[in-house]
């Protein structure tokens, strides 16, 4: 029963946000009763920082995390990601975007605990990234790339292209902004290749 009620507060949270989903419509959904309900969860928030904590956690482990731990190097496995999510997304025909990116913009301010537990899934994902990377450099590969500058900048292109994919309903918005990013720079730009050297270099080594 805990399990059908987080499958149906995970889904509907996702489809239509946190707030526009009450805990009736949660109830009728997963077919159960106020009292077995509020006997796993006694609070709506407490069934939201269970979906962050244990689906959208695990979600950013599957598809990001562990993938990145197993692939040769940082850069190979954040193209992973990004070509498989993109041809997933593709697959299934439409775009409902980052599950950790839509609870963050409707539920970071509204609520401390929310965005604390939400915070720290975005510092794993980083982590995950940079201690990749800072592998690779010990490994004598990928000598040039900060780390810690790299695994932000991983995470920020995605979740800024999830966003625009959503928006657009189109998942070659990833392919895109993966080029950009392991360009360093989106090629209209100018100077690409300054800032490029400044987001992906040691400090000390311009």
């Amino acid at each position: 029963m805990r399990k059908r009620v987080l499958d149906v507060a995970e889904e509907s949270f996702q489809a239509r946000g946190y707030h526009a989903s009450s805990i009736g419509d949660l109830m009728a959904a997963a077919g159960v009763t106020g009292g077995a309900l509020h006997h796993h969860f006694p609070t709506k928030k407490a069934l939201a920082l269970a979906v962050i904590e244990e689906r959208v956690a695990s979600a950013v482990e599957e598809t990001w995390i562990a993938p990145v731990q197993l692939a040769g190097s940082a850069r190979e496995g954040v193209r992973m990601v990004f070509e498989a999510v993109a041809a997933e997304l593709e697959s299934q025909g439409f775009v409902r975007g980052c599950p950790l990116n839509n609870l963050a913009h409707e539920l970071s301010l509204a609520d401390p605990e929310f965005r604390m537990a939400l915070a720290g899934i975005f510092s794993a994902w980083r982590q995950a990234i940079a201690d990749k990377a800072r592998a690779d450099r010990q490994a004598g590969g990928d000598g040039g790339i900060d780390p810690e500058h790299f695994a932000a900048l991983a995470v920020a292109v995605y979740s800024g292209a999830m966003a625009m994919a959503k928006t657009a309903q189109d998942a070659g918005v990833l392919r895109d902004c993966l080029n950009a990013l392991e360009q360093g720079a989106s090629p209209a730009s100018r100077g690409g290749a300054k800032r490029r050297r400044r987001v992906l270099l040691r400090p000390g080594t311009l």
